[in-house]
């Protein structure tokens, strides 16, 4: 017997889950390509990160003939550890929200927004580093021209022997405020604006999560995503349909004593840099 049109199947319910899977699948791998990051490395849940800053004490280079030639050191030093954990994501559709506006607008659009939210925790291990001052490169400079001129020569400096794409990250009042009325196409993807090729720099990001007066920037190859998996017996303990790395997982079921519909999400990705030193940040004085 075939069951009738308005009934919510089993297929369906897999669909949905299917698709909030692709979208944060696309959404990370659109990150990647901004930032410009090659290296996804699934870990183990609980393994350490560990990041580190280079110290350089360089000795003087003028040496007579014949003499004994001072050594310089380079030396590599622990800066940080981050333990990969999960991040765990619930919420509900009220049989309310359900009846007024049908199943599939209730429960799909109440996964996009949370899905948004799990988008800002990715990018906050990011911002996290760049803002922060212990281990990274500072430099200052009286205004924003200055500071891009400041900051590619520390990045020039930093990755002298390496063929490097830079990323550079504004905020948006300090960008906008130097542009005037300059007109700029900005892109957009994963909640962030973005150009490319401007100001010397591959990419530009533009984010009010850099403070104003501040700018940062690194080496593309600097950045890292590592996550752990939600497949195996994880995923068939609770049915998590995940996407095709097990960068995240989703189940749903229906909440009878409250009679709402629950999307729980789990993910466990890190967004982190391998030298906190390779990361450029520089305060714009006269703000």
């Amino acid at each position: 017997m075939a069951a009738p049109t308005n009934t919510t199947m089993q297929a369906d319910l897999i669909a949905q889950s299917i698709d909030f899977t692709e979208r944060f699948q696309g959404s990370i791998k659109k990150l990647r390509e901004i930032l410009g990051i090659t290296r996804l490395t699934p870990m183990a849940v609980g393994n350490q990160i560990k990041i580190y800053k280079s110290t350089v004490t360089k000795a003087d280079g003028t040496v007579g003939e014949g003499e004994v030639i001072p050594l310089s050191k380079v030396k590599k030093e622990l800066a940080s550890t981050l333990t990969l954990d999960y991040k765990k994501y619930r919420k509900t559709s009220t049989a309310e929200a359900i009846q007024a506006s049908g199943f599939n607008a209730a429960v799909a659009d109440t996964d996009a927004k949370l899905l948004r939210e799990v988008q800002k925790d990715v990018k906050a291990d990011m911002y996290g580093f760049l803002t922060g001052t212990t281990g990274v490169t500072t430099a200052t400079a009286a205004d924003f021209k200055s500071a891009i001129g400041a900051t590619l020569g520390q990045l020039s400096v930093k990755w002298e022997d390496d063929d490097i794409q830079s990323v550079l990250f504004v905020n948006p009042i300090d960008f906008y405020n130097y542009l005037g009325g300059s007109d700029v196409t900005v892109q957009t993807s994963f909640g962030m604006s973005y150009l490319q090729n401007y100001f010397g720099f591959n990419t530009v990001i533009i984010s009010s999560s850099i403070p104003s007066g501040k700018m940062a920037a690194t080496a593309a190859d600097n950045l890292n995503l590592a996550y752990a998996q939600v497949t195996g017996s994880l995923g068939t303990a609770f049915n998590f349909t995940t996407d095709e790395t097990g960068l995240i997982g989703i189940t749903h079921n229906p909440v009878n004593d409250s009679l709402v519909y629950q999307s729980v999400i789990m993910n466990g990705t890190k967004l982190f840099p391998e030298r906190l030193d390779g990361i450029i940040l520089t305060t714009i004085s006269k703000n």
